[in-house]
């Protein structure tokens, strides 16, 4: 059931916290650099512009082994995980 929730903090590339919850949601099926990794503070950042203090629709499809969402996410009709996916792989080809 795809809950409307308002976007906190981002984390990193993939993972963003909201107000109403307890544990941080992750992007399903995008893989971000980790902190310290080259391409993090970008993948941050973008994820940051599209996301940050915004409404987003939450559709969790599963829960990680730290009790995170792991979700598609949309924001507007616009697919964060696409968006995301799209960026991300347009930095590793250069």
């Amino acid at each position: 059931m795809p809950r409307k929730e308002r976007v906190k903090s981002v984390i990193d590339g993939d993972t963003f916290k909201t107000a109403s919850r307890k544990h941080s949601v992750r992007l399903a099926n995008v893989d971000a650099p980790e902190k310290g990794q080259p391409g993090a503070v970008k993948a941050t950042n973008e994820l940051r512009k599209m996301i940050q203090g915004k409404e987003v629709v939450i559709n969790t499809k599963a829960r990680d082994k730290y009790g995170r969402s792991v979700a598609d996410v949309k924001v507007g009709r616009k697919s964060v995980n696409r968006a995301m996916r799209e960026r991300l792989s347009k930095g590793r080809r250069r």
